[in-house]
């Protein structure tokens, strides 16, 4: 396929140690951060959606996408000249517990984009086997892969740091999966999902050859990860390493500040699901809070224990960075330029939740006991069921010259929850408008911030299900329609409330929309 004009630079298997052995047996793959393996074709790829804007960031054009060839390629069945699949070889803590190695069991990367200067990894998910599927078949189902296609994009158009989506192909062929791990697994449409990123480097990468005492690759890896993604860090020796480390840990702040100001659950936090550009990555069982619940999680697997509930994700970012810095510890004569770095991810993110607070309350500027105004405020929404999303964003049609709960009854689920915080939110409004006033801002300025903030249209769980439902029906035309509202999460889009309700009844204990497996 030469007729199409991309520039590839396959850097990560040019300058790291490959894997000698080819091919998807599975086995234990030393010394080597890759292994060099095809993805497997499919009987008839069929493309269901793209992301224009990603199509135009890696230099396709419509012509290109509507191509045949395209399906082909993003279904695994063909390669452009450039491309040089392989599958990436890390380890994890998974749930707290190391689990050893780990690596792309369903992902296969198919080469460096350099686009104007600028590096993209092109990664299929749903692929095939590998060296690293651990008995699983390499594949993904539909309803994932749409999952996964609308949140990296939705992710993306909210502001917060994430992995891009090029395209979702239909397999035409069945995958089989037990949804509920209940022993009934069922076939179900198979799809491949291109996933796009500066790298796909994750916690784990470092974390696997440190737990193995290579420390000739840790440091090998280091310096690679340094040279093709921080080109910034021109510092030498350990000096490099401990500025690189607290640029991770500053990232990682920064993006988990901004999943918690959306009410975005990533729901599997393992340190294989990190990404050391502080990408949000891998989504799986993720979900967006609708009745405000600090303790949810969206992760069936996560049910008893809740690791990764919506309100620990900073806790769980800061414990999986520890984990990080003890990998890269051989790299360093002492803990102190860890700790350092360690230290830095929580002034960063003090500074971003501010920052979140700020705009999401619209108070102008951080003043002494807005922490305790936002916490009063949270704790009325979990008492009340209110929705989180449509709650703060009708926090902006309060008028602070003469606060009116009536602007937030949309966003109860309750009416005995209502009732019985009422009192108590009329108040709190009272002390918010009074704070407001006191801030200065014009009223255009203050709800313009307040809108930037809180958006309106988020990819509820509720939503994905229903473009998945009309895709297992034949018609994909609702994932183009969700993305396409998802582009604009914080404008008003007139004709379009539908996608800014509640949940439905229906949708609170529907499997997909309530909570997920790992296999979602």
């Amino acid at each position: 396929m030469s007729n199409v004009n991309l520039h590839f630079d396959n850097r990560f298997l040019r300058e790291l140690p490959g894997d000698t052995e080819t091919g998807p047996r599975r086995r234990e793959v030393l010394g080597a951060a890759w292994s060099q393996i095809a993805p497997t074709p499919v009987i008839a790829p069929k493309l269901l959606a793209h992301s224009p804007e990603v199509a135009a960031l890696l230099g396709f054009d419509a012509a290109m996408v509507h191509a045949p060839q395209f399906a082909e390629v993003f279904a695994g069945n063909a390669l452009y000249a450039g491309m040089q699949p392989w599958a990436a070889n890390y380890g994890g803590h998974q749930f707290g517990h190391w689990a050893g190695q780990l690596g792309d069991g369903r992902a296969i990367s198919l080469g460096e984009l350099v686009v104007d200067g600028q590096r993209w990894e092109l990664q299929l998910k749903g692929a095939g086997p590998t060296p690293y599927s651990r008995g699983a078949d390499g594949r993904a189902v539909l309803r994932s892969s749409i999952r996964e296609f609308l949140c990296s994009e939705a992710m993306h158009h909210l502001g917060v740091p994430t992995t891009r989506a090029l395209s979702l192909v239909a397999t035409g062929e069945a995958v089989m999966r037990d949804m509920f791990y209940d022993g009934h697994p069922q076939a179900e449409p198979g799809a491949v999902v291109c996933r796009v990123a500066p790298s796909f480097i994750r916690f784990g990468s470092f974390e696997l050859p440190s737990s193995r005492g290579d420390v000739a690759l840790l440091r090998q890896l280091a310096e690679f990860c340094i040279a093709r993604d921080f080109p910034e860090l021109t510092d030498a020796g350990e000096e490099r390493f401990a500025r690189w480390f607290e640029l991770i840990c500053t990232r990682t702040a920064v993006m988990v500040a901004q999943w918690m100001r959306v009410g975005f659950v990533h729901g599997v936090m393992n340190t294989d699901n990190m990404s050391v550009l502080g990408l949000t990555i891998d989504y799986g069982p993720y979900g967006w809070v609708e009745n405000y619940d600090p303790d949810w999680t969206p992760n069936t697997t996560d049910a008893q224990g809740r690791r990764y509930r919506f309100g620990t994700q900073m806790q769980v970012a800061y414990w999986n960075l520890v984990r990080l810095a003890q990998a890269l510890s051989p790299l360093f004569a002492e803990a102190q330029p860890l700790q350092a770095g360690l230290d830095a991810f929580r002034e960063r993110y003090e500074v971003e939740d501010r920052a979140h607070l700020v705009a999401k309350l619209g108070l102008g500027e951080f003043r002494d006991g807005d922490e305790t105004l936002m916490a009063q405020f949270r704790e009325l929404l979990q008492q009340g069921e209110m929705d989180m999303t449509l709650a703060f964003r009708a926090l902006a049609d309060v008028a602070p010259a003469a606060p009116d709960v009536a602007v937030l009854d949309e966003s109860f689920y309750s009416p005995e929850a209502r009732a019985q915080v009422l009192p108590a939110l009329q108040e709190w409004l009272q002390r918010h408008a009074h704070r407001v006033l006191e801030s200065g801002q014009s009223e255009h300025e203050r709800r313009r911030i307040m809108h930037a903030a809180n958006p309106k249209y988020v990819l509820r769980n509720w939503l994905a299900q229903e473009a998945i439902d009309r895709a297992e029906r034949g018609d994909p035309a609702g994932i183009t329609e969700l993305l396409d509202v998802m582009r604009h999460p914080c404008d008003e889009q007139p004709g379009r409330e539908a996608y800014a309700r509640k949940r439905p009844e229906w949708a609170r204990e529907r499997a997909g929309c309530s909570m997920l497996s790992c296999s979602s």
